[in-house]
């Protein structure tokens, strides 16, 4: 009885804070406009408010928090485009709504996810009428997910993933967990722990599809850039850090000072996850002495360029086209990990941190190959790359041991598509018949006359 009294206050006690402060929410949205994380001409989408029309037909609702999830349901989107189904994707960020624009055109109907509360929720849901929900990883947001349960809406979850530290918080709210989690029709998990964790947390239709992102090609980049870059590079011995949180730029310029003098003419690429910290990281590495270039400024490294600082936005292809070595952050300063699959789809040794518990499966296959070292420190980072530097023979390995780990991940796209099947089976019969030419009634009225002429019934023809 308890327990069921504290779901109830969790429950309505979110919902009652999300209307009490809803008069707040403009005021907070306009403050993050000015810090660049909202576009001012949208923030009426923020309410569930557009100016879109909803398209005739079946829709599809896919919400995507960010870049990575996006990217990695891009394939899902193309495949149920072509039952002729419309999309809707929501992202939260700036950047996904521009990835979204870029990769999409007007394929794919983009719009900023509503805020989680009734007023803005029930008008998104009022105007797109969706006919099914998909969910990307894992954004639990309770109003939503009870807006469209009282709608009768399915709700999936694709490529779903929860991190230890989120899978402790919903344990310690394990009631409610299960009243959320219980309301998704299906679960498609990215692992057997992300399985079981999402069934003790109460999904009760639960499988195990693989990782989406393994079945995306790598990331592109500009082939003219690449060669340039590669031209004024020429000869020089690349390594990189990529995805680095604060305090692994100052490690990974580090690193470059202890073997700049073993190897003449080292360059290190360094890629901070959060380009708009390209300032702070510039001067960082100044004060270490070290020359810096930027490619946000367009520059070009010259042969006494130590550093070149990747502080752009979409360009990982580029800056992993240059080394085939890469150390992968948010793993030694910060925890977490970040996603090794796009070095080692692009032919880079792999090395990372021990913090990497956000991506553990993916880095067991990986390593069970034998495409990833874990370095625990400037030191042993130091080693290892003056290691793969020295050794093309140990590099190879790696970077072959990549491509196979990569290989034998492949094939989520296919089960994940089998397993939305049932639930857009339905949709795709509707679509069609949205998608047959209509007869205009004059014409079949006409036509029906002269029929009835032909038979010789004139009376009838006439009435």
């Amino acid at each position: 009885m308890k327990t069921g009294i504290s779901v109830w206050f969790a429950q309505n006690g979110y919902w009652l804070g999300g209307i009490l402060g809803y008069p707040l929410l403009k005021p907070v949205l306009y403050y993050r406009v000015r810090k660049g994380k909202e576009e001012r001409a949208r923030i009426g989408e923020r309410f569930g408010r557009t100016a879109v029309a909803r398209p005739d037909g079946p829709v599809v609702w896919i919400h995507a928090a960010s870049v990575g999830e996006t990217l990695a349901v891009s394939q899902v989107i193309e495949s149920i485009r072509d039952y002729g189904i419309s999309i809707v994707l929501t992202t939260g960020t700036v950047t996904s709504a521009r990835l979204a624009v870029e990769r999409f055109g007007d394929n794919v109907i983009h719009q900023y996810v509503p805020l989680d509360v009734v007023p803005a929720v029930s008008r998104f849901l009022d105007h797109w009428r969706p006919d099914l929900a998909i969910n990307v990883e894992t954004e639990v947001w309770p109003t939503t997910i009870s807006e469209l349960a009282r709608r009768k809406i399915a709700q999936i979850i694709v490529n779903g993933r929860i991190s230890d530290r989120s899978f402790e918080r919903w344990m310690q709210r394990r009631e409610l967990a299960r009243t959320l989690f219980s309301r998704f029709s299906l679960v498609m998990a990215q692992t057997d722990l992300d399985a079981e964790r999402f069934a003790d947390l109460g999904a009760l239709h639960v499988q195990v599809t693989g990782n989406l992102k393994v079945d995306r090609s790598a990331p592109p980049a500009d082939d003219q850039v690449v060669q340039l870059l590669r031209q004024a590079i020429g000869n020089r011995p690349v390594w990189a850090a990529i995805s680095t949180f604060d305090g692994e730029e100052d490690i990974a310029g580090d690193v470059h000072v202890a073997l700049s003098k073993q190897h003449q003419g080292l360059l290190s690429v360094i890629v901070p996850r959060h380009p708009d910290r390209g300032d702070a990281v510039a001067a960082q590495l100044a004060g270490k002495g070290l020359k810096v270039c930027r490619r946000s400024l367009g520059e070009v490294p010259t042969d006494d360029v130590d550093v070149l600082l990747g502080d752009t936005m979409g360009d990982m292809g580029l800056y992993l086209r240059l080394s085939e070595i890469a150390f992968v952050g948010r793993s030694m300063t910060a925890r977490g990990g970040q996603n090794p699959l796009e070095p080692a789809m692009l032919g880079t040794a792999v090395l990372t941190g021990p913090y990497i518990e956000n991506f553990r499966d993916t880095y067991k296959q990986l390593r069970q190959h034998g495409a990833v070292r874990t370095v625990d420190g400037v030191e042993a980072l130091t080693q290892s790359v003056d290691l793969l530097l020295r050794d093309e023979e140990a590099r190879n390995h790696m970077i072959s041991a990549g491509y196979a780990g990569v290989r034998d991940m492949r094939g989520a796209l296919v089960r994940t598509m089998k397993g939305l099947e049932r639930f857009l089976a339905p949709l795709r019969l509707e679509a069609r018949f949205f998608a047959r030419p209509r007869p205009v009634p004059e014409k079949k009225h006409a036509i029906n006359i002269q029929e009835k002429i032909a038979n010789g019934d004139l009376r009838k023809a006439l009435r």
